[in-house]
């Protein structure tokens, strides 16, 4: 097998499917990216067995065959060639060459009929829309996600489809983000499975804020999505997700309104002298006025006073900053609508102007 590529129109395809290999895996083919040729095209696949990420690219005079080898090993030679550099590539018993201009390289391979594929599966729910909105609906949600949780079915991120409703949904336990998006596909089945973070993070670094068409296909346990002549497959988690409606709070009768940068800034400041470990910062409402302060076991302190649209009862919480500030990062607008109960309930951070998401932060005791 053996074709000739220019250096750039090889390079990113490779740096797509690399995303899904893992460095250091007990399976070495797994290390390995699949390179299968036809005549007019080379197929590039990467697998870490949760996640599958295929990418093509068009060549002429290409002779068939497949191979793999070292996918960081590739990307690092393709990456450091010239500009517009031709690769030209072969590949016979166990070992596979790789010229372009004066530069020869040699890379060890392992069989491709060893390589693992994820086997074929139907999908039941099929649905079309932009790589812009499938991304921005990730973008707000993405950071409550659990990150090597014991409850497994939270280290990762629920899509709902409901109707013409596209949703995102992910908690901590501590936390949660929700967003959906009309996406005008009326008769959607309701459906609810879990992505795993892994596949949640390659799926942000693939899409764009373009607005290409991609195509989301969901299976009983897999996931695909479709764009760009890119095709990403993820394993679902096999679990049950929280049921997020219940964990919404209601009720709440006292609102707070104000200005995003201006609370995203002071909450900042607050953060430098809160208790490194537990990250409290405690929230004083009164009429007009809303006051930040936090300690440390130094006894140091810190206070921030802001103007906001508060005409309720006087009322003292405490909030994770951290959490606070993850949630004011996201939102876009520049207002941010805080709606509270109690010192002892949870408190819903929304978009003044935009109920698209909303956000539960729980409080903490100081």
């Amino acid at each position: 097998m053996k074709f000739s590529i220019n250096r750039d129109a090889f390079l990113k395809p490779l740096q797509v499917v690399s995303g899904a290999v893992e460095r250091r895996h007990t399976i070495p083919i797994l290390s390995n990216v699949l390179i299968q040729v036809e005549t007019d095209s080379v197929r590039l696949t990467g697998t870490d067995l949760e996640v599958e990420l295929v990418s093509s690219c068009v060549i002429e005079n290409g002779e068939r065959g497949s191979v793999t080898v070292p996918a960081k090993k590739l990307v690092d030679i393709v990456r450091s060639l010239p500009d517009g550099a031709v690769v030209e590539f072969s590949a016979s018993a166990d070992k596979a060459l790789i010229r372009s201009g004066r530069s020869k390289f040699t890379l060890a391979t392992l069989p491709a009929q060893d390589f693992p594929n994820i086997d074929d599966w139907d999908s039941d729910i099929q649905l079309v829309t932009s790589q812009s909105v499938l991304k921005d609906l990730m973008e707000r949600t993405h950071f409550s996600m659990a990150n090597q949780d014991v409850r497994y079915y939270l280290n990762g991120m629920l899509f709902e489809t409901d109707a013409n409703i596209l949703r995102t949904v992910a908690t901590d336990g501590h936390r949660l983000a929700m967003s959906s998006c009309d996406i005008g596909q009326p008769n959607l089945a309701a459906r609810q499975v879990i992505v795993p973070r892994k596949g949640v993070m390659e799926l942000l670094r693939l899409l764009d804020d373009a607005d290409n068409e991609v195509r989301v296909l969901i299976g009983n346990n897999h996931i695909r999505v479709e764009t760009n002549g890119i095709g990403f497959t993820s394993k679902l988690v096999d679990g049950r997700f929280p049921d997020y409606r219940r964990v919404l709070p209601s009720g709440g009768d006292k609102i707070v309104v104000a200005e995003r940068d201006v609370l995203k800034q002071a909450c900042s400041r607050a953060s430098i002298l809160s208790n490194e470990k537990y990250r409290g910062v405690r929230v004083n409402l009164s009429s007009g006025e809303l006051c930040l302060t936090a300690n440390n076991p130094e006894q140091e302190t810190a206070e921030e006073v802001l103007e906001c649209e508060y005409q309720g009862e006087p009322l003292e919480i405490g909030f994770n900053v951290s959490y606070l500030i993850d949630v004011l990062n996201t939102i876009q607008g520049d207002k941010v609508k805080l709606t509270l109960s109690s010192s002892d309930a949870s408190g819903l951070i929304e978009d003044n102007d935009d109920a698209s998401s909303l956000y539960v932060v729980m409080p903490m005791r100081l």
